[in-house]
């Protein structure tokens, strides 16, 4: 991939209200503590998360997209009106059909001639969407588009530690360890073609997208379907409680959310991922032998970052993170990381900066842009 006049006008963002400390999921985690003999303090050791945030309960993906989306806006100049694109490519959804971004949409009063979907791809999700807009820039179909994307952690964690609370097994433990990472936050990219963007900054130059997917069952998030002998007698009197706090019905059968992940094998081969599509990546947009200014890569913990930046020979100042005080909050883990990095002077105009994302799947996009 490569391209010649696409630009990042703008990105905006929103942080959700309701900060969580690792302390604060660990006193919830006392009991399961003391059975399997931990010390307090693990989460924020293996991982090096102080605390994350949530959303106020049952508050919709939509009304955070739609948030950061009018700040895009409001911080370029440009209107609902001027979007010929809307993307939503957030993991959290509202429901399954229409699509989300059709909320999105009718929050900001949209051009009516803009087309709107979903896209989905876990963690890359808002890079794939750039991506697309980008295309469609470079083939003349748009001249401007949103992404935008909410993710929202309160759920899944609570039913996760309810799920540990009541099988109080080390298993259990390992695989929903990856869970309590989660974060919640709003974001929106607001993608111009040269004619529009008003300063012609964060130019897109290109990138390379590679996949390991036989990886995919590595990290798994969704629900699980089954079916009791009796559906009422289950609920009142079989159902462990993370099982009733969380779960849907229908006829015949509960759903209940759960969410997977074997953290040891996904950093391994992500990282393996990660270098196989680093070294294409510096090839593709001619930086080879060059020295990169600045990286922003998706946000999952300490050692996450500290493998990658080893495997990829990227000093640790040329980083910047917010999973410290975030957590990982999916797709809008990398986009906003890089607003608050230029908020806080760390992007200077001129800079090469490498977008690092690998999510499950595995998948890995890099894109390369010229702040």
């Amino acid at each position: 991939m490569k391209y010649n006049r696409v630009f990042i006008e703008s990105i905006g963002y929103e942080l959700a209200p309701v900060v969580v400390s690792s302390s604060d999921l660990e006193a919830r985690l006392e009991p399961l503590y003391k059975a399997l003999h931990f010390p307090l303090g693990q989460l924020e050791a293996l991982t090096g998360i102080t605390e994350r945030r949530w959303w106020d309960k049952d508050y919709p993906p939509s009304d955070g997209a739609a948030a950061a989306a009018k700040k895009a806006l409001a911080n370029s100049g440009f209107s609902p009106q001027d979007i010929d694109v809307l993307i939503y490519a957030g993991v959290c959804r509202e429901q399954l059909e229409p699509a989300t971004a059709c909320r999105v949409a009718s929050k900001l009063n949209l051009n009516p001639d803009a087309t709107v979907f979903d896209l989905s791809n876990a963690c890359l999700g808002v890079l794939n969407g750039i991506i697309e807009i980008a295309n469609r820039i470079e083939l003349g179909q748009c001249r401007a588009g949103l992404v935008v994307s909410c993710e929202t952690a309160r759920d899944i964690n609570e039913a996760m530690i309810d799920k540990m609370l009541e099988t109080k097994s080390i298993e259990v433990y390992k695989q929903a360890l990856a869970t309590l990472t989660g974060g919640s936050g709003a974001v929106a990219v607001l993608v111009v073609n040269e004619e529009l963007s008003t300063n012609h900054r964060r130019q897109l130059l290109g990138g390379v997208s590679k996949h390991e997917a036989k990886h995919h069952s590595l990290c798994q998030w969704g629900w699980e379907s089954f079916v009791p002998e009796s559906l009422d007698r289950f609920m009142l009197h079989e159902a462990p409680q993370w099982m009733r706090s969380g779960y849907t019905f229908g006829m015949k059968h509960c759903v209940i959310p759960f969410m997977a992940t074997d953290a040891g094998a996904v950093l391994k081969f992500g990282v393996e991922l990660g270098l196989r599509t680093w070294l294409a990546f510096l090839h593709k947009i001619g930086w080879a032998g060059e020295n990169l200014d600045k990286v922003i890569c998706h946000q999952v913990g300490s050692g996450h970052r500290e493998a990658i930046m080893k495997t990829l020979n990227i000093p640790l100042q040329k980083d910047f993170s917010t999973y410290q005080f975030l957590g990982n909050i999916g797709t809008v883990s990398l986009p906003l990381t890089a607003a608050l990095a230029e908020e806080s002077n760390f992007l200077q105009p001129g800079n090469k900066v490498g977008f690092l994302g690998i999510g499950s799947g595995l998948n890995c996009m890099m894109l390369g842009l010229k702040w």
